[in-house]
């Protein structure tokens, strides 16, 4: 599967425009996903882990996609795309972890029109499915996802922790 992406970079407004994040952006994003795992009671936020797995996908593209809502000065907001392949689905698919909107940002529209690019590269790229995991108690953030048309599953996530 050719999974580069040469789409426009998608203008938000005249500062703001969406495209795959860099190894120059670790440190902000390293920052962005702290601040997500402080809400979730899944995680623990620990920055070298969340630097060694963000710069794992930006220095490996054929393992996934971060990207971005940014302007020449700051990152806004980000989402996680990482590329696996679903045997139900015959095809790729991508798991979505990291989605997050600063604070200071949010209930401006980055958050939609980032997944919106994400949908799009998906759909571009021949994607069959996009998963993702949100907080159970997190009614805001399942509404979010419901009016992208992501609909419940009738899996449960389990997981299995191998390291600390």
């Amino acid at each position: 599967m050719d999974i580069s992406y040469t789409a426009p970079i998608q203008p938000l407004n005249q500062l703001a425009r969406i495209e795959p994040a860099t190894v120059e952006d670790l440190p902000r994003l390293v920052d962005l996903t702290m601040a997500l795992f402080e809400m979730e009671a899944d995680f623990v936020p620990d920055r070298n882990k969340q630097e060694r797995g963000l710069e794992a996908i930006l220095e490996h593209p054929n393992r996934g996609r971060i990207f971005v809502v940014r302007t020449d000065y700051e990152i806004m907001g980000m989402v996680n795309c990482q590329f696996t392949i679903s045997t139900a689905m015959g095809g790729f698919v991508i798991l979505l972890e990291d989605v997050i909107v600063h604070p200071d940002f949010r209930r401006q529209g980055y958050g939609t029109r980032l997944m919106n690019y994400v949908i799009d590269f998906a759909k571009r790229k021949d994607f069959k499915r996009i998963t993702l995991l949100t907080d159970k108690i997190s009614a805001e953030s399942q509404t979010f996802f419901q009016n992208l048309h992501f609909q419940h599953s009738h899996m449960i996530p389990m997981r299995l922790n191998l390291s600390d």
